[in-house]
């Protein structure tokens, strides 16, 4: 174990992680309850099964981090999350849900993990350890920026950044780095100079949210940034290609093909 890991946990263990779970159904608030009990440096500071009742309770409970339900009869976990959120201390947000389906709107929202009914231990113990490690490292004025800057695009506006998930690893992507976007099934492929990153969102709920002056649809399988593009060609048989400076060539369909001269037009 690293020092500053030692030292993290050191410090946890001086200070209680305040929990406060909210489900309509008592067996599931039961075992978030029993799966906390296996650590001891957590601390539940109050159980609501609603949303409702929550807000009641606010602002004079405090808390670390919120175990929640999506479906909920009345107000929605999402919304109830959104609403968190501008606080002036957000608690991180843990889902936990029987449902699979909720997961990128979860993640929309910066939310730090996704437990799926029912959970194994090893996996619960996982997102109570991210928990831990982020408290100890101070990241909460980060973790409340993005998640209000996810609430501020959710309405109106566009992105300006995407928070990137893979394992072991949260990333904040700022999208004036991307290049060109590619689409892969219910995920997108950011190609962000030498690199390429997998999101899980289709490639038209990621447009809508994109600034059309700064990213052009040219294809139903990619999205441009439109300062990328130097040149339009025909490759036969009616097909085009729009080439990047990043020397990536993408295919553009004919529909695309006027909007993608007057980009190249532009640019030049």
């Amino acid at each position: 174990m690293s020092t500053l890991h030692s030292l993290n946990m050191h410090q946890l263990k001086q200070v209680a992680v305040r929990a406060l779970i909210v489900d309509d159904e008592e067996p599931a608030r039961t075992n978030v309850r029993l799966s906390l009990a296996r650590h001891p440096n957590w601390e539940i500071v109050g159980e609501h099964s609603s949303a409702a009742s929550l807000r009641s309770a606010l602002p004079g409970i405090a808390a670390d981090v919120v175990f929640l339900d999506i479906q909920m009869p009345g107000e929605s976990g999402l919304s109830l999350a959104a609403s968190l959120a501008g606080l002036e201390t957000p608690p991180m947000i843990i889902f936990v849900t029987a449902y699979s389906d909720y997961a990128v709107n979860a993640f929309d929202l910066h939310a730090l993990d996704y437990l799926t009914k029912p959970w194994h231990s090893k996996r619960f113990s996982q997102a109570v350890e991210r928990a831990e490690s982020l408290l100890a490292l101070r990241q909460r004025d980060p973790y409340r920026l993005a998640v209000l800057n996810c609430v501020n695009d959710s309405g109106v506006g566009y992105l300006d950044a995407l928070t990137i998930r893979s394992v072991g690893l949260i990333e904040r992507v700022q999208l004036a780095q991307v290049q060109w976007i590619g689409a892969a099934g219910n995920y997108v492929e950011l190609h962000v100079h030498a690199r390429t990153l997998l999101h899980r969102v289709t490639i038209s709920h990621l447009e809508a949210r994109l600034n059309p002056r700064d990213f052009l649809r040219v294809h139903r399988t990619a999205i441009v940034r439109r300062p990328e593009c130097v040149a339009l060609s025909t490759i036969g048989d009616g097909r085009y290609e729009v080439r990047l400076r990043c020397g990536a060539q993408i295919p553009v369909s004919e529909r695309y093909v006027d909007a993608v001269r007057r980009c190249i037009e532009a640019v030049s």
